[in-house]
């Protein structure tokens, strides 16, 4: 009987806490067997009655510039559509308020952007929308029939690809930007209305001499989120 080899016991957590949110990628590209096999490891996420919901759509060539620019000048003209899902408490608590200003500060910072540029924040927020310039843009979408526990399974999915990118000295950003404009992303890429758009996520080898990619958040303690009830 073959013997099963484990990892190195700290390979996840040192992949889990080098994970960052890259903004910034060379313009090396990534070989398409990599992304195949990184998507494989993705798949191998748990799911309920192993539906493995959602679709990953690597979008090139022509039709990544055709949304890029279709979502970017929404943007510039204030079009606003309701996403397919909700994100945020709507009134946000202030402790929640509190780490979302401090995400954006930690961004804005490590640019040099003033809290006052407005210009400059809202230039660096259409980023979002050319993927960071990364080889690879991905539109993530889901069959809108499934409930919250498929988004639940599709997250994991999700972060099992970053895992997996990560493992192969890629970086990864996911893009919810992409989901506040849902109709949009339809009709530039002709997708049914029944895909839900869950995110977009840029994927290639970070540049690490970017100031964007300097920005660190951090996470809240164990006290937060943790606690024993006997």
């Amino acid at each position: 009987m073959a013997i099963l080899k484990l990892p190195d016991s700290d390979v996840l957590t040192r992949l889990a806490t080098q994970r960052q949110s890259v903004r910034a990628f060379l313009p090396e590209p990534v070989p398409q067997s990599l992304l195949h096999q990184i998507l494989m490891s993705a798949r191998q996420a748990p799911s309920g009655a192993n539906l493995q919901p959602g679709s990953f759509l690597l979008v090139e060539g022509q039709a990544r510039r055709r949304l890029s620019a279709a979502l970017s000048d929404a943007w510039r003209n204030g079009l606003k559509e309701v996403g397919d899902y909700g994100s945020y408490p709507d009134p946000m608590p202030m402790g929640l308020r509190r780490r979302q200003a401090a995400s954006a500060q930690a961004l804005y910072g490590a640019l040099g952007i003033g809290r006052e540029d407005r210009s400059g924040r809202d230039a660096q927020f259409e980023r979002n929308f050319e993927f960071f310039d990364a080889p690879v843009a991905l539109v993530i979408t889901i069959n809108r029939a499934f409930g919250s526990g498929g988004y639940l399974d599709l997250g994991m999915a999700i972060y099992g690809l970053m895992l997996a990118a990560q493992s192969h000295g890629l970086a990864t950003c996911a893009i919810g930007a992409l989901a506040t404009l849902p109709n949009l992303v339809r009709r530039s890429l002709d997708l049914d209305a029944h895909c839900a758009i869950v995110c977009g996520l840029a994927l290639g080898y970070a540049d690490e001499a970017a100031p964007v990619n300097q920005a660190k958040t951090t996470r809240c303690g164990l006290d937060d989120y943790f606690r024993v009830i006997a």
